[in-house]
């Protein structure tokens, strides 16, 4: 429920505090977003988020409400403030009470030290992966310091992302080399390639998505650019002309083990462990 939607409700009271669990929280309690299955766009992006309660509020039917505002949220000033777009409500089902271990390093903002982003346009068969891992890697519990995002061909978006200074990007998407379709690669790309005064001019295109291109924009922008990795898998068929909705059956069956090993990739980057591509088998996507 939007704020909008909220606003709509007459009647409604605040509620002092509220028992989840067996755990009572209230206003500045820390919750994580289970939102339930089958929701729109906006469950499945806020699903797993950590977000503080802003207010306890119960309707005309005596169901009772709660509103957050994301932890992650750059703009959750707004929500505090009561704008719409930076507060959401949730039934006391949809919340999930952290435990005191989790509050500690969550009860201030912590800013994502890895960037997962998945790449792709879900209109040409195989290139939809990066799209398609991402979207599952939605309902994986991550560690607070990694955020997955799906950028699908927005160019600039991910160019801006970079802004924030992640200190590792994983990009997952299609990545032709001529092995047999499903297989899957781990590459560390050579950062030093986008200061070459011969590469291409950085431009992002309005209709597909080259990482490197995207990394040279940023690089352009003055942007930082620190360790990348890129998550590729051989397709299989782009549809041709007409494009294709849908993965070809070697593709999809490589998106599961591409989830297992960007987990595996990140536990060993927040362990500290120097990330080494060749301690992984590239066809079947897990650690040797």
């Amino acid at each position: 429920m939007n704020e909008w939607e909220w606003q709509l409700l007459e009647e409604k009271t605040s509620v002092d505090h509220l028992e989840i669990s067996g755990i009572e929280v209230r206003t500045g309690s820390h919750v994580r977003l289970r939102p339930r299955p089958g929701g729109d766009v906006m469950d499945i992006a806020l699903a797993g988020q950590i977000a503080t309660i802003e207010c306890i509020e119960q309707d005309y039917e005596g169901k009772q409400h709660v509103g957050v505002v994301l932890n992650r949220d750059p703009g959750r000033d707004m929500g505090l403030l009561r704008q719409p777009g930076h507060r959401f409500f949730f039934d006391t089902e949809e919340i999930e009470p952290l435990s005191p271990d989790e509050i500690l390093p969550t009860s201030a903002t912590q800013k994502p030290a890895i960037l997962v982003a998945g790449i792709g346009n879900i209109f040409l068969g195989d290139d939809a992966f990066g799209v398609e891992v991402v979207r599952r890697l939605a309902g994986v519990r991550l560690p607070e310091s990694v955020r997955v995002v799906d950028f699908g061909i927005r160019g600039f978006d991910l160019a801006n992302a970079l802004q924030d200074g992640y200190e590792t990007t994983i990009l997952v998407d299609a990545c032709p080399h001529g092995e047999a379709p499903g297989t899957l690669y781990v590459i560390d790309p050579d950062l030093k390639a986008l200061d070459d005064p011969d590469a291409p001019q950085a431009v992002v295109e309005g209709h597909a998505m080259n990482p490197m291109n995207v990394l040279r924009v940023a690089r352009a922008m003055n942007i930082e650019v620190k360790n990348v990795l890129l998550l590729g898998c051989e397709p299989e068929t782009f549809g041709g002309a007409e494009g294709q909705m849908g993965l070809s059956p070697a593709v999809e069956a490589a998106v599961d083990h591409a989830v297992k090993l960007v987990e595996s990739i990140i536990n060993r980057i927040l362990n500290g462990d120097r990330f080494d591509s060749t301690l992984f088998d590239s066809s079947l996507g897990s650690e040797l």
